[in-house]
């Protein structure tokens, strides 16, 4: 006849009666004290992060930047004669596309909306002033000067602020530039944009107000010296 044990262990000979019954774990009950445990480390660790009564961890895979640049080099010095009497800001939206005939857009184009913020210039050159370029009357209570045209200094594109706003490419061109940037076209897209902005500069009224603007700053400067009239002439070539 075959015995099934029951957990319990046989009472030794000559002794009381006494049964001892071992019982199992509860695996489950095991692990709800771990993560209970788990839970009240995590919570004193982030209060005392908090009340930073411990030191802080640092990423060790956080990207570091290291500028090994070398120092820079002052190449020349300059001396300035310009007179910048008005400067106009200007933001253009160049919208550039490019396709290929008798190929789907969706494989091969190129559609780019790109938004240019730039500044333009409008100064008097005081270098090509003579003395013949100002004339004082003989009482010493007029005086004339004859200055040469504003003229226009070259787009300054500001690169921080301009931008594409809306870029759409097919297959072709967007497995190109995972290879390589395609540097051509944002060229292309700065040129357009400084074209654009020099266009609209020499249509506005840039000239004239450096034109008024310079009038009325020497017209003060005179006045100031004691000069009861003073005449302003602006002339292509001046004396």
């Amino acid at each position: 006849m075959s015995t099934q044990s029951t957990g319990a262990e046989a009472p030794q000979s000559g002794g009381s009666n006494v049964v001892i019954v071992k019982q199992k774990r509860s695996w489950a009950s095991a692990f709800l004290v771990f993560i209970g445990l788990l839970g009240l480390l995590c919570a004193g660790y982030f209060g005392a992060a908090t009340l930073k009564l411990v030191p802080e961890i640092k990423n060790p895979f956080t990207t570091r930047v290291e500028d090994r640049s070398g120092p820079v080099l002052l190449e020349s010095i300059q001396d300035l004669s310009l007179f910048v009497a008005a400067r106009g800001n200007f933001q253009v939206v160049v919208d550039y596309r490019e396709d290929r005939a008798y190929v789907p857009d969706f494989i091969s184009s190129y559609h780019a909306l790109f938004v240019g913020h730039g500044s333009v210039e409008a100064y008097v050159d005081f270098a090509s002033l003579d003395e013949g370029a100002i004339e004082v009357s003989p009482d010493g209570t007029e005086v004339t000067i004859t200055l040469p045209e504003p003229q226009l200094s070259e787009v300054r594109l500001d690169l921080n602020q301009s931008r594409i706003y809306s870029l759409d490419e097919g297959i072709f061109e967007t497995i190109r530039n995972l290879v390589r940037e395609d540097v051509n076209r944002q060229g292309d897209l700065y040129r357009l944009a400084v074209s654009k902005i020099e266009t609209a500069a020499r249509q506005s009224d840039l000239l004239e107000r450096a034109r008024e603007n310079t009038r009325i700053t020497l017209e003060g400067m005179m006045r100031a010296l004691g000069f009861e009239r003073v005449t302003i002439n602006f002339v292509a070539n001046p004396l």
